[in-house]
């Protein structure tokens, strides 16, 4: 099992900044590839970034590509999400993920099978 701790979602105002962090514990994180997903009230969790196990492959989705830089740093078993220039339609849950055994990313939430769970992120205008 993996367990998934995310942090440092919250409030800002539009065009601002703000980091997510994913703490891994458990069963091993390096040879993992892992993603951010969201969720905004009345929609369905969505894709937005993830990083191959070693962090040298990344991928955006095309809302978020030029703003949000997806990393991670194995030795201490977390990945990080900064987001810049944000804006209202940006305001979702934010949801760590890990793949079970694969270190290629994905873009396809079924690929996950680990979960953290989602912290907060809102933008006001």
């Amino acid at each position: 099992q993996v367990q998934l701790v995310e942090s440092g979602g919250g409030l800002v105002q539009a065009g601002g900044s703000l980091r997510l962090s994913c703490a891994a514990s458990g069963r091993t994180f390096s040879n993992r590839a892992m993603g951010w997903f969201r969720q905004a009230p009345g929609k369905e969790r969505e894709f937005v970034a993830t990083i191959n196990w070693n962090g040298g492959s990344t991928h955006y989705a095309d809302s978020v590509k030029g703003r949000f830089t997806i990393s991670r740093d194995n030795a201490k078993n977390t990945v990080y999400l900064q987001m810049n220039s944000l804006k209202p339609e940006d305001t979702a849950v934010y949801f760590c993920a890990g793949r079970r055994s694969s270190g290629s990313y994905s873009v396809f939430l079924y690929e996950y099978a680990y979960w953290g769970q989602g912290t907060q992120v809102t933008v006001s205008s």
